[in-house]
């Protein structure tokens, strides 16, 4: 574990000094360039997904970009269930937006968004805040260290309580000049900064102009600055999304083992690598049980066991079994949606119960894999052959069928007598051929004295 976050804080070094370059003064300049001889402008950011490493990062450049690209606020778009962070880092980035140059709202939004756990608190330190329709805050948990944050009346009550937009205005956590219970629309937002005061200086967003018909009509006097977070960083934020590296990493094991048993390394080895190295950065930046995840990778080994057989058994049932507690169980405080749950399971089933074990049944039993040696070798019925069932030769198990019209119970002593493709054509060891190239049938044998081969 030690050596892997070695690697992977490498590899996030190497990340982090690419990603500097989006945010380099050169790239400023030319937003900033972008926004000459326009109206005044206010930059609208979108955090979305767990609070993590990233977005407090682009959240904390987005206040500085504000500050200095000549904004005249900062609107956070937020869309989270929680942090992932420890609370001290969050707790740092709400006392940045109390002491920022220029305002800072929060808006939960669009409908349907969430600001729960931490991330919710930070609606208490923004200077003002909306929520849109059919959206819910709460389940704050314990306090920000630190800090203090307004939110609102009863505030205790919500460190274990959700509640929706007009509650949470009832309640007194949100807190704009706006007369509707929710803002709805970016628009309704951008109208609620008209006449704050922050740091001795009154926004003004607003302006009300007379149609030609003489009615009164309201019009912005700033124009949104959509700000997004690089393509690299939302690359590595979404892989440390649930459901994102829960399947990552069951589709590098997989891929890896698949691998493993073609004996050499192609694109479904690098693929996997691949797979596995993101899963587990993922894994390491959310909230998982150590002990889940050794369930995981140890359910991979009982997969293992019975591919290598060609014929799903026990340890097969057994790594089912494993895979899908670790499933259930692999984040603290947090479920897989049913969605990943069902994704990650059916596939697994599928590729250990039949995918896995034909395709190593398909390759090893090739003529180039030199499987003539089986060819009159002996064996054991591991199920009943009649007229198809299971043997065992050497220390493979492999599907076979009897020769002829006798069944061959379980347990029962059998002779190869052919190889058909993928499986092994058998008869019983007493009453054979003396040699597997004398195909005789009952009569034969009856016809030459009943002489039978022990």
């Amino acid at each position: 574990m030690r050596r892997l976050a070695i690697v992977l804080g490498g590899l996030a070094a190497v990340l982090a000094s690419v990603v500097g370059l989006a945010h380099s003064p050169a790239a400023a300049a030319t937003r900033r360039a972008a926004t000459d001889n326009a109206r005044p402008a206010v930059n609208v950011v979108q955090i979305s997904g767990f609070i993590d490493a990233i977005t407090l990062d682009e959240w904390t450049r987005a206040i500085e970009r504000a500050e200095t690209d000549g904004a005249e606020a900062l609107v956070v778009q937020l869309n989270s269930k929680g942090a992932i962070v420890p609370p001290a880092a969050v707790a740092k980035l709400a006392l940045r937006m109390q002491s920022a140059k220029v305002p800072v709202a929060v808006w939960v939004g669009p409908s349907g968004a969430r600001a729960l756990g931490a991330a919710g608190q930070l609606m208490g330190a923004a200077a003002i805040n909306g929520v849109a329709p059919g959206s819910r805050v709460g389940r704050f948990g314990p306090p920000l260290p630190g800090v203090t944050l307004d939110l609102g009346q009863n505030a205790a009550e919500l460190r274990n309580r959700e509640v929706n937009a007009a509650e949470a205005r009832t309640r007194g956590l949100v807190r704009n000049p706006l007369t509707d219970e929710t803002v709805p629309a970016l628009r309704t937002m951008l109208l609620a900064l008209d006449g704050l005061t922050w740091q001795g200086k009154t926004l003004q967003t607003v302006q009300t102009t007379k149609a030609d018909d003489g009615t009164p009509r309201v019009e912005l006097t700033v124009a949104p600055r959509l700000e997004k977070i690089g393509l690299l960083p939302q690359l590595m934020h979404s892989v440390a999304s649930m459901p994102v590296a829960y399947l990552l990493i069951t589709i590098g094991l997989a891929l890896l083992l698949f691998e493993f048993f073609t004996a050499g390394i192609g694109v479904a080895g690098l693929v996997g690598a691949a797979c596995t190295v993101l899963g587990c950065y993922g894994l390491l930046a959310l909230p998982t049980r150590g002990w889940a995840v050794t369930l995981l990778v140890l359910s991979m080994v009982a997969f293992a066991v019975d591919v290598q057989t060609g014929v799903p058994r026990l340890w097969t049932g057994v790594g089912m079994v494993a895979y899908t507690v670790s499933s259930i169980l692999l984040f603290r405080g947090y479920h897989l949606s049913w969605i990943a749950l069902l994704v990650g399971i059916a596939s697994v089933a599928l590729a250990f119960f039949s995918g896995m074990p034909s395709m190593v049944r398909t390759r090893f039993a090739t003529p180039t894999i030199g499987r003539e040696w089986m060819i009159g070798a002996p064996g054991e019925a591991v199920s009943a052959v009649d007229p198809e069932g299971v043997v065992k030769v050497g220390e493979g198990t492999w599907r076979a069928r009897t020769n002829r019209a006798t069944p061959i119970a379980v347990g029962g002593r059998v002779i190869v007598v052919a190889i058909d493709g993928v499986t092994l054509e058998v008869e019983p060891e007493v009453g054979a051929a003396r040699d597997h190239r004398e195909r005789r049938t009952p009569d034969a044998a009856t016809a030459n004295g009943g002489e039978t081969r022990a």
